[in-house]
């Protein structure tokens, strides 16, 4: 991983460790995240509401509010429990799309007693995402766990 993530996920770390409301810190995760990389264009949360994930905080473009589980990127991501990473927004089956902008996507599913869902990331660039912001954005979900404990 890049060593600007690193410092990235210390100062995520140090934003997140005085509170431990889930919404809080999601609120802070996604607009400290939104404003550190570039080439993002929507960047929050999903969270599981009976068998569909309701819209949470965010930064970018209106998104839309409920993603039936086991559809789209983040339906996936979380009834597979997997990091979805998808160069290609477009030649995802069933992709959802919210954004016409978003060309690429990464979703980190996470379930957890205090909340579960995923952490969602768009980009208006085709194939934007390495393994390293795959390894950032897990690293970042774990963080944002770690503080609602």
């Amino acid at each position: 991983m890049k060593d600007s993530y690193h410092l990235l996920l210390k100062q995520l770390d140090g934003l997140l460790s005085a509170e431990h409301d889930p919404l809080a810190n999601a609120a802070n995760l996604s607009a400290f995240l939104f404003h550190n990389l570039e080439q993002v264009n929507w960047l929050g949360f999903y969270f599981e509401q009976g068998d569909e994930l309701v819209l949470g905080p965010f930064h970018g473009q209106p998104a839309c509010t409920r993603i039936p589980i086991g559809q789209g990127v983040c339906g996936t991501a979380y009834a597979t429990d997997t990091t979805q990473v998808v160069a290609d927004v477009h030649a995802f089956a069933g992709h959802i799309a919210c954004d016409a902008a978003s060309e690429s996507e990464v979703v980190v599913p996470f379930k957890h007693e205090k909340a579960k869902g995923v952490l969602d990331i768009d980009s208006p660039i085709k194939d934007r995402f390495t393994d390293d912001e795959k390894a950032l954005f897990e690293a970042a979900v774990v963080i944002y766990l770690n503080s609602i404990s």
